[in-house]
């Protein structure tokens, strides 16, 4: 990694590691000049999120965060139309879903044992304090581990706080609760495999995101007329006076009729799609084409985290959005967002 970020040839690098790795990768890759495609989420803890923003701003490099609906030109557009109230008026309450619905099975439990030869079991650490090898975290399992991932709610969750976040068009919230557990397994993971988190902004309007990866039904399936029209399991849900808004179908009147858009009127806006709108915000050198810049990237990365955080110390907690710190909350909530870092693994500062 480093004799690539070292290289003058590569101009431009994806972070695709396990997410204790993105921010520090990212910072590195940034410091050398090297444009930066970080997949989600953008960062393992609040902390890490905001030395992203800082060295967004600080280097002269495009940084980009794998949330690929950004660059989707319906949700561009119905996003648009959401923030401006105009189809069914000013939006009180976002849901997002990730319902894996049985296809996260259990890990199981198993000892300790030697890493495999071709794994740098060490270096596969990173900036993690170290722990011994064990064949749950690796290759994948790791994400239902704290140490290293961030449960489901920041795995396929990221994708559904962004969106969520998008359609609120508010910044981080007042309060958080979240509640669920790892239910019917009886494994080694840490993250629950059932979890409800709900974000309360300033203004009383409301984010709550839910995870259910045992057997469950869809949200959002209704009547239209005689023809029953299936759900969403995985994706967003926008409400409002005027009716609502269902991921891939559209807008609805308080009455379950489809609204229609006057594509005439709202165009779809003209997009290349997420990689190559990277290549483009690149060739431009110009910050301002980035579809899915640092700040969004750490604001859904952090509502996944400080969910998290109010999720393992079982209670509801006010936050601060203007100094993203808790408020009259237990100290173990500031001190976890951030982590110890291992020596020569740390995650710098970005002043």
């Amino acid at each position: 990694m480093r004799e690539a970020f070292a290289d003058p040839a590569v101009d431009a690098v994806s972070i695709a590691t396990p997410n204790h790795w993105h921010t520090l990768a990212a910072l590195w890759a940034a410091q050398a000049g090297k444009h930066v495609y970080v997949e989600k989420p953008a960062s393992h803890n609040v902390y890490e999120g905001q030395q992203l923003v800082a060295a967004a701003e600080k280097y002269n490099v495009i940084m980009q965060h794998g949330s690929q609906s950004r660059s989707d030109r319906r949700w561009m557009r119905d996003m648009a139309l959401l923030h401006s109230g105009e189809v069914i008026g000013p939006v009180y309450m976002a849901r997002g879903l990730g319902y894996k619905n049985g296809n996260r099975g259990s890990i199981g439990n198993k000892p300790d044992a030697p890493a495999p030869e071709h794994l740098d079991w060490d270096l596969w650490q990173g900036p993690a304090s170290r722990k011994p090898y064990n064949p749950m975290y690796h290759p994948y399992n790791w994400h239902w581990f704290w140490h290293w991932g961030n449960g489901e709610i920041g795995n396929q969750g990221i994708h559904q706080m962004d969106l969520g976040a998008w359609g609120m068009n508010r910044g981080f919230p007042v309060r958080v609760d979240s509640v669920g557990g790892r239910y019917t397994y009886e494994d080694a993971g840490e993250t629950p495999n059932t979890n409800v988190a709900t974000f309360i902004y300033e203004d009383g309007t409301m984010f709550v995101f839910e995870v259910r990866n045992r057997w469950t039904n869809d949200e959002g399936g209704r009547m239209i007329g005689d023809k029953f029209v299936k759900g969403v399991d995985v994706g967003n849900l926008f409400y409002a006076d005027g009716g609502y808004y269902v991921e891939g179908q559209g807008f609805f009147d308080t009455r379950n009729n489809p609204i229609p858009v006057d594509e005439a009127k709202h165009p779809m806006p003209e997009s290349s799609g997420c990689w190559q709108n990277f290549l483009n915000a690149i060739k431009a050198n110009d910050k301002g084409k980035i579809p899915a810049p640092m700040t969004a990237a750490h604001l859904s990365s952090g509502l996944a985290h400080i969910a998290s955080i109010s999720y393992r110390l079982g209670t509801s907690l006010k936050f601060d959005p203007k100094t993203e710190t808790f408020v009259d909350a237990p100290s173990e909530a500031n001190a976890m967002l951030t982590r110890d870092y291992a020596p020569g693994f740390e995650v710098p500062k970005i002043a």
